[in-house]
């Protein structure tokens, strides 16, 4: 598969993964986080989708579309454990994760998601969604939406 058909294929699941998993939480209380702002495509998603919801936003730098810049209270530049701490810190509940951060090394992907699920878990609302691109540890994958390879995006319920 070439990699554009690739990037094709996540971008798909990724619309279908977070408006399937926006259906679910619908009538639950809490906020969205969105782990990795990138350009922020996905974020300008989230609060399209769900434009009532307080959406937090991590990642290390601020390069988005001028467009898709979140408020400043509520994205936290830094580190993502330390910023996670923070958000746990002032008491935040989020009833839905997007965890989209990898270096693009497989492996390396791994290695990040597995050291920050416990630092994620604290901040999850009983039965909270994680729609993830990489394995996540300490909740319990669920099945995703039918248009959805089970390998391309992965979901998870948050104990």
């Amino acid at each position: 598969m070439s990699r554009l058909e690739s990037m094709r294929r996540r971008l798909s699941a990724q619309i279908d993964g977070l408006n399937w998993a926006a259906e679910l939480i619908a009538d639950m209380p809490g906020d969205v986080l969105e782990l990795g702002l990138g350009n922020g495509r996905t974020f300008d998603h989230l609060r399209e989708c769900m434009p009532d919801r307080r959406i937090w936003v991590i990642d290390r730098v601020l390069k988005p579309h001028p467009s898709c810049i979140p408020p400043e209270e509520d994205f936290l530049l830094g580190e993502a454990d330390d910023m996670l701490m923070e958000l746990a810190s002032r008491g935040a509940k989020m009833v839905l994760a997007h965890y989209d951060f990898g270096f693009g090394v497989k492996e390396l992907d791994v290695e990040e998601g597995a050291r920050l699920s416990p630092f994620i878990a604290p901040l999850m609302h009983p039965g909270g969604l994680i729609v993830s691109q990489q394995p996540l540890i300490g909740f319990t994958q669920i099945t995703g939406p039918d248009t959805i390879d089970p390998e391309r995006y992965l979901f998870y319920r948050a104990p």
